[in-house]
């Protein structure tokens, strides 16, 4: 077991009180408060999220996620699924991606849960809503323009007249209008909300799964609010209040056909498996019992257990404890990727290769992570007979994902095992580049383009990568 939103500051000028700078302070108040309105995208997510990467938990979410992106008339090869690495329990949707909070997948009992979470955000993909947000704010955005040059206007003219109480309600009027923005915002976007709900309901029928998971999750936010104490006004959230989204999940559950269906099983147990290693990797051993309070022989809970005990700091025994879950399923490849982590923590390389080529052998999604994971293995085992399956591995892996970073750090290193450097510098430029460190990939491509052949492909690329960063 590492997206964007805008971040505004307000400038504060001198005591200007012109027409131009009354508008500049207007402006900036109420698309400060829009961007904080604004989203698809939360407040965790108005600049950087945590994303962490994991090809079990990734797979499952892609299996959860295809039968609803298809109804929704979504490519479910077009849309990503990112996991954010935050407690809360969240779901939000930026672009083609959808991002789901670990937090969301800890709490979330029963795979329903989490798919409903995933129709809600397909049905905002689906619905264009990020377009016509963007609509709503430029909208926003005038209304409190037009409302600040008459608030101007108001003040100047009791200036000149001498008018104090001109001036005062000019200063109200360019006051309020930025909040008579933000609740025409807000209130659209409760609309786009509810719209969601009742996509993400259509796409669970026309899939033959229960409403139900939607239904627990919003009543478990509504207790969490009640509980808090906190006095919520519903004209200052951008989201519906939970008791109207549970009366509306309430009356489309009425009318579903499969409200009582319920997650077959080998669904609900790899659920509880990817629970077990979120508790673990966040927790440690306490979560994962806090996880299972009364089951210690289920896989879930000896899988948590393992990978806890290895994050302590006791890889043999967790090892001892892998090998005893691979004897109950020989067939699982993330139990054979992890006890390739604690096999590499050992210092075992060959059979680390070998955990991770059966590994990769058994997953049916050919995830690239495990590839490059096994690549890495190759790698760091330091024999030069491994190094050319290991570039094989670690290429397949990067063309599959041309953002994984890592991958080009180990191709890279793989390079100059076999002496290669002109291709290990021209690696580490292209990593680089893809990562937005363009001062970096120009000096690797420098580099690479002193020893790779004139005119050789790879020499061209290294050029390339010298003019587009110039």
């Amino acid at each position: 077991m590492a997206k964007t939103g805008a971040q505004l500051s307000r400038t504060h000028s001198s005591e200007r009180q012109g027409r131009s700078g009354l508008l500049k302070r207007v402006t900036c108040s109420v698309v400060a408060a829009l961007v904080a309105a604004s989203a698809s995208v939360p407040a965790n997510a108005q600049g950087r999220v945590a994303v962490v990467r994991d090809a079990e938990i990734e797979t499952l979410l892609k299996d959860y996620a295809k039968p609803v992106l298809q109804a929704a008339g979504l490519s479910a090869n077009r849309v990503d699924i990112v996991l954010v690495n935050d407690r809360s329990f969240n779901a939000f949707v930026n672009g083609q991606r959808i991002f789901v909070n670990t937090g969301a997948l800890m709490q979330a009992v029963v795979p329903n849960e989490i798919i409903g979470v995933l129709a809600h955000e397909a049905g905002h993909l689906a619905g264009g809503h990020q377009q016509r947000l963007r609509e709503q704010l430029a909208a926003a955005r005038t209304m409190a323009i037009v409302g600040g040059l008459l608030g101007a206007g108001a003040i100047a003219a009791g200036s000149i007249s001498g008018n104090s109480g001109g001036a005062r309600a000019g200063g109200a009027l360019i006051t309020a209008t930025p909040g008579l923005a933000q609740r025409s915002l807000l209130s659209y976007r409760r609309s786009e909300e509810m719209n969601a709900d009742q996509a993400a309901a259509r796409y669970l029928d026309a899939t033959g799964q229960s409403i139900r998971g939607m239904l627990t999750t919003f009543q478990r936010f509504s207790q969490s609010l009640s509980l808090s104490g906190v006095q919520v006004d519903q004209y200052q959230i951008s989201h519906p209040l939970p008791r109207e989204r549970i009366a509306l999940l309430e009356e489309l559950a009425r009318k579903s056909r499969h409200y009582d269906a319920t997650d077959p099983l080998p669904l609900q147990r790899r659920h509880n498996l990817m629970r077990a290693k979120i508790a673990a990797y966040t927790g440690g051993a306490q979560a994962v019992a806090r996880l299972f309070p009364n089951d210690r022989v289920s896989l879930a809970a000896r899988y948590g257990e393992a990978i806890a005990t290895d994050l302590a700091g006791n890889s043999a025994a967790s090892l001892q404890k892998m090998d005893a879950l691979l004897r109950e399923a020989p067939k699982n490849p993330y139990f054979h990727e992890f006890r390739g982590e604690v096999l590499l923590k050992l210092r075992k390389n060959d059979e680390a290769i070998k955990a991770f080529s059966t590994a990769a052998k058994l997953d049916r999604a050919k995830s690239p992570l495990i590839r490059a994971r096994l690549g890495f293995a190759l790698v760091t085992s330091g024999k030069p007979g491994n190094m050319s399956r290991a570039i094989d591995e670690l290429r397949a892996a990067i063309q599959a994902e041309p953002d994984n970073f890592n991958a080009y750090r180990h191709l890279s290193q793989a390079y100059g095992i076999t002496g290669d450097v002109g291709n290990a510098e021209l690696v580490m430029a292209e990593g680089n580049f893809r990562a937005g460190n363009t001062r970096d990939a120009q000096v690797f491509a420098a580099r690479a383009l002193q020893r790779l052949p004139k005119g050789s492909p790879g020499a061209l690329r290294a050029s390339d990568i010298l003019t587009v960063g110039n």
